[in-house]
């Protein structure tokens, strides 16, 4: 089946100053993604931007789907003004998506500002499992889908940098105090493995904690990594990045790593 196809906007709607999303549906019939594959788009028809932009599953609707997006650059200012009926030349989907763990494994998602959009879509994939989800923002009016995690019956933990909502500080910094209470009070360090998958996504300096954390408690934990792609099909090496395993592409390979291959 081939991946390129076009889809229609059902609805492009406005979340924040800067937040917006998008429901597409396909013209013509695509595989199911999983939660953490992604999609190249082409936002315009015509040559500027020339190249297609990377956006991860938000949600699947059993047909049509939906794209979180950020306004942060050419590309994204031109995608927020396009209408229900615009249609939209896209790839996809791509990459590997989140590994499924053990169905008797807790599961802790931790997102970082945009990195909301792949972990939603895991969360409510797995939400019969009552996951736990740590979700870190600069602001309050940065913290994303709140009131959809609430309706699958998951209370995210929340942090501000500026401390306008939840805790002030780092999402980080809040889970290692959690994995600390759980290795002091339930069990050893070393067991903690056992009883947990950590699934993240976020700014680049919050994945390599996250490396440092899952390392630190012995924990399995799977990042989807953020970055900058030409083709999205592995053939222009422009996402490589550096692994236990050697250089591997994010768009390919990925996007999802395992915690401890990544070289930071």
């Amino acid at each position: 089946m081939s991946k390129l196809f076009r889809s229609s906007v059902r609805e492009n709607r406005k979340l924040t100053t800067d937040h917006y999303l998008i429901t597409l549906r396909p013209l013509k019939k695509i595989r199911k993604p999983k939660p953490g594959q992604f999609f190249m788009l082409s936002v315009d028809s015509g040559l500027d931007p020339l190249l297609k932009r990377p956006f991860s599953l938000h949600r699947w609707l059993g047909g049509d789907f939906q794209l979180l997006y950020e306004t942060v650059g050419k590309a994204t200012n031109i995608l927020k003004y396009k209408a229900p009926g615009n249609v939209l030349e896209m790839i996809g989907p791509l990459g590997n998506g989140f590994p499924a763990g053990p169905s008797k494994t807790g599961i802790l998602l931790v997102a970082g500002g945009l990195g909301i959009a792949p972990v939603f879509a895991l969360a409510e994939s797995v939400s019969s499992r009552r996951p736990l989800l740590f979700l870190g923002a600069k602001s309050r009016k940065e913290v994303l889908c709140i009131e959809k995690l609430r309706s699958l019956g998951i209370r995210p933990t929340v942090t501000t940098d500026d401390g306008s909502l939840g805790k002030k500080g780092l999402i980080t910094d809040i889970l290692i105090d959690f994995l600390s209470r759980q290795s002091s009070t339930c069990l050893p360090v070393g067991k903690v493995v056992n009883r947990y998958r950590v699934y993240a996504c976020g700014p680049k300096p919050m994945l390599r904690e996250m490396s440092r954390i899952t390392k630190k408690f012995r924990l399995k934990g799977y990042l989807a990594l953020e970055e900058n792609m030409a083709c999205g099909v592995g053939a222009c090496l422009s996402c490589v990045v550096n692994t236990t395993d050697g250089l591997k592409r994010v768009c390919k390979e990925g996007p999802v790593f395992p915690a401890e291959e990544i070289i930071w």
